[in-house]
């Protein structure tokens, strides 16, 4: 062991010894890892090795089949078998529900390029699974690429070939202390200490005191998993294939060969967390006692489903702890405030996405960037909320019993819940106020007209469908209310805040008493934000964004931090109210004696309203005349208040946003994680149009220039005119061509004053023209779509301008 390493990873599991793999691989040669006992003493050693490419993630689902393709790369270059059987695999339907979801689950896959499944009835599934029964069974999705590892052989064949790159392995060697210095860190371990620029926590089930060592409270837990190998099955010895890798969602089961047995692995309801402030240090290769009577329900379906199973004993159980995040996703990436301190944890399915969590986390270090749209395993999707340890217990239990629990678009799930609220949340609940949350905060759906109204799950259009054509109709029509809490908010100050704003904005930046659009992007321009920033005249800026990027967006700002400016985030100080309509400006001549009607569109200001200071934008997501009003958390409840009394006689009325999304559909509106993602250039999502090309330098401008000068994007963004029936489009429906895939939806839903179902979505750019003929699956169904001219209501944007 040296005394100085480029990068230090700790933590000898599948994730920790893909990252030092990717890291040498991909050239950086003095990089070691350090494991307080040896390779696979953790959850590695007793994972039940499942692979498979699907996942409800679509880029997540890109990193796995990555992981995927990689193990026989590191089979050959380590020269250690893995122990790699690719048997397929099955996923069962069994409900009405569930088969039609698998359905529209299959077109989701290839939108992704996951072309290697297929459905199948159960007939066919009784073929491939000879041991199963298919009673109850509707249908299932077939997928080439599934099957299973030897897990330890895999951690193995990942550290060997990290050698071969000159990486260095040192086992035995427990890190006692991470202490941040000006230029990295400083590992104390039981062999010495480490002078290091980059500490990777890699670290599995004790990755809560490695986030300890650095300040860090990172939002996971550990939770027993249950899973058992049978004795020999007689009728798996008269076959002479592996039976596939199985997935009975209905029976919250999967199954895999062994030898001439089987695993079954069981997600009860009922889960069991276990030391949730991280494993002891000298847990290793121990298990927790089987607990059959806790999964008793789980085990007789999965007796049911494998009859041959009642036949034979148990040969072994295995009850081991695995670590989960609140969504169940990864925690990946650098920790804002923590130059040089990167996670990669919570890794539940390692064997399946360590390679693409190696890979990415191994591209952001040294290139600043990973190639794919990681954001869904960003540790900067969470803040300080999800630090709390009862919100981790309810949602990473909540993940784990609903891990093959069926999850409509429209369910809204309870853990966690509810943590933040807006002021007037009390009062917008009387009123009939339906809530979603959004990075711990609640926010307005819709309002039910009467107390008793309970929504439905469903994949197609719910019961609540009319009730938001209501509210759409009154916005339209007269002037509606709308809590804009939910909206993250940055003020900028300083005398270099203008200089630091014009660098990182690809946009000019607003005159005094005006907000301008603006995109941000990375040095390989690609988006990284779809931001409005506010000039107010007195020196002071405001940035605001998405509520639920306010953590991503800040260690973005705090990356790029220029000299003599601030960037204080006011999201939960301030927040505040949306007016639109015709109507809009109506109620505010009732209330200010400023002239509210001399603020042209997106101008803003300083404004009284009846007793309330407030700072107002004019400008409307919804497409109409409208106006943005911020005020301190405290006046929330009583500008609400006197807002709706003075537009009582104007036909005012709140509404929530799923009304906003479809009023913004009807306008060609993007929004972030849908038409904007970090995966897209301006140019492919038409944000280009903000780009100030005249300017001296901002970031991304090379990359920008280079495909605004050259052929343009393979994609753009279109919108559609889709076909429906009963049921829109969501979101990575496949779009057809004469049989070729030419697309994918990126968001969609149903345009009430438009009265038809409408779809933003990436289209090949040969074929990006108004009039064109395609098909697209709406829930599995292929149906006709049209491309039409962007904002099919008020194309010239006259009632926004008016």
């Amino acid at each position: 062991m040296k005394s100085h390493y480029q990068a230090v990873v700790i933590g000898g599991g599948v994730v920790g010894t893909s990252v030092l793999y990717h890291l040498a691989k991909f050239g950086w040669k003095d990089v070691c890892l350090i494991e307080r006992s040896v390779l696979t003493a953790g959850s590695s050693w007793h994972a039940a090795g499942g692979i498979h490419a699907l996942n409800a993630d679509p880029n997540i689902a890109s990193l796995q089949a990555y992981t995927i393709d990689l193990l026989s790369e590191i089979e050959e270059e380590s020269g250690q078998n893995i122990g790699l059987h690719m048997t397929g695999g099955i996923t069962l339907a069994g409900t009405p529900d569930r088969w039609e979801w698998l359905q529209s689950a299959y077109r989701t896959f290839q939108s992704i390029g996951i072309d290697d499944c297929r459905l199948i009835g159960p007939e066919e599934a009784k073929e491939l699974c000879p041991i199963m029964s298919t009673d109850g069974i509707l249908g299932g999705m077939w997928a080439d690429r599934e099957g299973y590892i030897d897990t330890t052989g895999t951690v193995h064949a990942y550290a060997g070939a990290a050698k071969k790159h000159g990486a260095e392995v040192i086992e035995h060697n427990r890190v006692l202390e991470l202490n941040q210095t000006g230029d990295g860190w400083e590992v104390v371990t039981e062999k010495g200490t480490i002078h290091t620029e980059h500490v990777v926590n890699a670290a599995g089930l004790w990755a809560k005191q490695v986030g300890r060592m650095a300040g860090i409270e990172l939002p996971v837990s550990p939770l027993n998993h249950h899973y058992l190998i049978s004795d020999t099955i007689p009728e798996l010895e008269e076959l002479d294939f592996e039976v596939p890798m199985t997935v009975d969602l209905e029976g919250f089961t999967y199954m895999r060969q062994d030898q001439k047995g089987i695993l079954l692995g069981i997600y009860e309801i009922d889960h069991e967390h276990w030391n949730m402030d991280g494993a002891p240090w000298d847990y290793g290769f121990e298990l927790q006692q089987e607990d059959p009577d806790r999964i008793e329900k789980e085990l007789i379906l999965g007796f049911e489903r494998y009859p041959a199973l009642q036949e034979v004993g148990v040969k072994t159980w295995v009850n081991g702890a695995f670590t989960f995040s609140p969504d169940g996703n990864p925690l990946v990436g650098p920790v804002r405030g923590k130059p040089g301190y990167w996670c990669a944890c919570a890794v539940m399915a390692g064997f399946l996405q360590g390679g693409g969590v190696g890979k990415s986390l191994a591209e952001w270090m040294i290139h600043g960037e990973p190639e794919a749209d990681v954001f869904g395993m960003d540790v900067a999707r969470y803040g300080d909320f999800a630090e709390n340890k009862q919100f981790i217990k309810e949602t990473t239990g909540q993940f784990y019993t609903r891990r093959f629990v069926m999850t409509y678009p429209n369910e809204q799930l309870p853990a966690g819940r509810p943590m933040k609220m807006a002021p007037a949340y009390s009062d917008m609940t009387a009123a009939g106020c339906q809530w979603g949350a959004s990075w711990g905060l609640e926010v307005p759906l819709y309002f039910a007209p009467t107390p008793d109204f309970e929504e439905k799950p469903s994949l197609k259009r719910s019961n609540a469908h009319e009730i938001v054509a209501a509210e759409c109709k009154n916005v339209r029509e007269n002037v509606g209310l709308l809590d804009i809490s939910g909206f993250s908010r940055f003020e900028v100050s300083g005398a270099g805040c203008e200089a630091w704003l014009d660098h990182v904005m690809a946009s000019k930046l607003p005159a005094p008493g005006h907000a301008r659009l603006a995109p941000m992007l990375s040095p390989e321009g690609r988006m990284k934000g779809d931001l409005t920033v506010f000039n107010w005249g007195n020196g002071t800026y405001w940035i605001m964004g998405s509520y639920y990027l306010r953590d991503w967006h800040m260690r973005w700002f705090h990356d790029y931090m220029g000299d003599d400016v601030m960037v204080k985030d006011i999201s939960d100080a301030m927040v505040g109210f949306s007016l639109a309509g015709p109507n809009s400006r109506k109620v505010l001549e009732k209330l200010t004696d400023g002239d509210i009607a001399a603020l042209p569109f997106m101008g803003c200001g300083a404004f009284d309203i009846g007793l309330h200071k407030v700072k107002i934008g004019r400008l409307s997501v919804a497409g109409e005349l409208g106006y943005e009003i911020h005020c301190p958390a405290v006046h929330h409840i009583a500008l609400r208040k006197l807002l709706l009394e003075a537009g009582a006689d104007l036909g005012i009325g709140e509404y929530g946003f799923n009304a906003l999304l479809s009023l913004r559909l009807e306008k060609s509106f993007g929004i972030w994680s849908a038409e904007f993602t970090q995966a897209y250039t301006a140019a492919q999502t038409g944000m280009d149009r903000w780009i100030a090309w005249d300017k001296d330098d901002f970031v991304g401008k090379d990359a920008a220039l280079q495909e605004h000068d050259g052929n343009g994007p393979a994609q753009q963004l279109v919108t559609l005119h889709v076909a429906a029936e009963d049921a829109d489009a969501s979101g990575y429906e496949p779009i057809w061509k004469d049989g070729k895939r030419v697309g994918f939806v990126t968001s969609g839903g149903y345009g009430h004053t438009m009265d038809m179902s409408l779809a933003m979505a990436m289209v090949d750019s040969d074929l990006a023209m108004e009039g064109t003929e395609l098909t697209v699956h709406i829930v599995g169904v292929e149906r006709k779509c049209t491309i039409i001219a962007p904002s099919p209501y008020d194309p010239q944007g006259q009632a926004m301008r008016g």
